[in-house]
């Protein structure tokens, strides 16, 4: 089997669109999160999705102990907040608008839609770990336009 060098495999998949989410717990009464641009749908019966997260992320560990999330998945004028949730941080969230999920877990204001999860699985792959959440509920926030990662920059969908 030939040897995959980092920096190629990370051009390569450069060109792999991904979706860009916030994925978000309220910890000890403080929305703390981390930005994703892997959140998938996995399964309709039951519904489930999925996200990535590095293993050296500081944010997963606090939000894993709850046991839940909330996913906020961000517009096409949202990059800001993406770039904001991608780094180590104390307070993330502020200035940055949310509302509870029924969870009680943050939801980012302005996002497109929103998935409250509890958490079914937590697996480790390479040198990051794939979770599992089992929906609890969820919802279209504002309709707009999804933000995708595509080739290093923040993109917005658009048709032709």
């Amino acid at each position: 089997m030939r040897e995959i060098a980092p920096e190629h495999f990370r051009n390569v998949m450069a060109h792999v669109p991904s979706s860009v989410a916030v994925v978000a717990g309220l910890v000890k009464g403080a929305p703390t999160g981390l930005s994703v641009g892997t959140f998938v749908p996995v399964s309709l019966e039951p519904p489930l999705v999925g996200f990535f997260v590095g293993e050296n992320s500081r944010s997963w560990p606090a939000i894993r102990q709850l046991g839940a999330f909330c996913v906020s998945v961000l517009g096409h004028d949202q990059a800001s907040i993406s770039a904001r949730f991608a780094v180590s941080e104390a307070d993330k969230f502020r200035e940055v608008p949310w509302r509870p999920a029924p969870s009680g877990h943050p939801v980012v204001a302005g996002s497109v839609a929103w998935v409250d999860c509890s958490i079914a699985a937590e697996t480790t792959a390479g040198d990051h770990l794939f979770v599992l959440g089992a929906v609890i509920d969820m919802g279209v926030e504002v309709g707009q336009e999804p933000l995708v990662h595509h080739q290093s920059r923040y993109r917005h969908v658009a048709e032709r």
